[in-house]
């Protein structure tokens, strides 16, 4: 049997650490970081996006960070090909891909390497579902979503009309709903030899450290950074304008609400999507939970990582 390529994957809820963990982590064991995050592949969407710089990356070779402008739809399979080409790359100088990142369905793209093949052919249905679009607004096209496969319709947001598109148009031609295609697609076997580490902290902590994470960023000037988008032609229908921080203080600028509004509902809607990063960690296959107050040091917690390495023979 073919032995398996090697794979570290970082992940967890989002301000609870992972990037500065991934960094001494890819020290140690000559790595090199793939980024599983939605909005860091954006040009220009630096502070919104908590944007690790290339002066803080240490020397170590990042991927997947600045490959898109504001206006390209990125989505998970973008994201598959994307990162399956990086690892490959980073074997071939034979280093050890760590994916870090808070998007658990990209992850879960790669670790299964789930299948996203459309039905080629026929493109008749994704015409008229098109057009439905445009004729009577994406809100429309939802409801129908819902009507036929209501679990796709709660994950995909009613403005991302390609992923509604493809949800509806997969149903109309198979008569399956894409969420039950992609739970059967979950239970297949993991395609590397992986360890899956999920770092957490006390609930308490992972709240303080975004409402400060929120203020650094008005401080490092958040909302001159969503001026600009806006300026050079950025709405709130792009999928990357979609993403927390962006759409709030895009709201403000739009006069619907104040700042102090726009302010508490990025650090109110961030811990909502904290909480549904770990629900959706919390039913993963395989995982390792690494939860920090139960390690006395950081250095600790890395030793425990490291001996999960070597145990899934992923480090020598």
């Amino acid at each position: 049997m073919e032995e398996k390529e090697p794979l570290i994957i970082l992940t967890g809820p989002t301000a609870v650490g992972k990037t500065a963990l991934s960094l001494k982590l890819a020290q140690r064991v000559d790595g090199e970081i793939i980024s599983a995050d939605s909005m860091q592949v954006y040009r220009h969407m630096d502070i919104g996006s908590a944007k690790i710089r290339s002066h803080e990356m240490l020397g170590i070779p990042h991927h997947l960070i600045d490959i898109m402008e504001p206006e390209e739809e990125f989505n998970v399979v973008v994201f598959q090909q994307q990162a399956k080409k990086a690892i490959k790359d980073i074997r071939s100088r034979g280093r050890i891909p760590i994916i870090a990142g808070g998007t658990g369905f990209y992850i879960q793209s790669v670790l299964y390497d789930i299948d996203f093949t459309e039905n080629p052919g026929d493109t008749t249905c994704r015409r008229k579902l098109e057009q439905a679009a445009a004729e009577k607004g994406p809100e429309y096209l939802h409801k129908m979503l819902a009507a036929v496969d209501k679990e796709s319709a709660e994950q995909i947001h009613a403005h991302n009309v390609k992923r509604v598109i493809r949800a509806l148009e997969f149903y109309m031609q198979t008569g399956e709903k894409i969420s039950r295609h992609n739970e059967l697609e979950k239970k297949r076997q993991a395609a590397y030899n992986a360890c899956y580490f999920v770092l957490d902290d006390k609930r308490e902590a992972i709240y303080d450290r975004i409402d400060k994470r929120v203020d650094k960023m008005l401080k490092e000037g958040l909302v001159e950074e969503v001026k600009q988008l806006k300026e050079h032609g950025c709405s709130r229908d792009m999928v990357s304008m979609q993403g927390l921080g962006y759409k709030e203080i895009l709201g403000y600028l739009e006069e619907e609400y104040d700042l102090e509004r726009a302010v508490y509902l990025i650090k109110r809607d961030t811990r909502h999507f904290a909480k549904r990063q770990l629900t959706w960690f919390r039913r993963e296959r395989d995982v390792i939970w690494l939860e920090k107050p139960e390690f006395p040091s950081e250095e600790e917690l890395l030793l425990f990582m490291l001996e999960k390495c070597r145990e899934r023979r992923i480090l020598l």
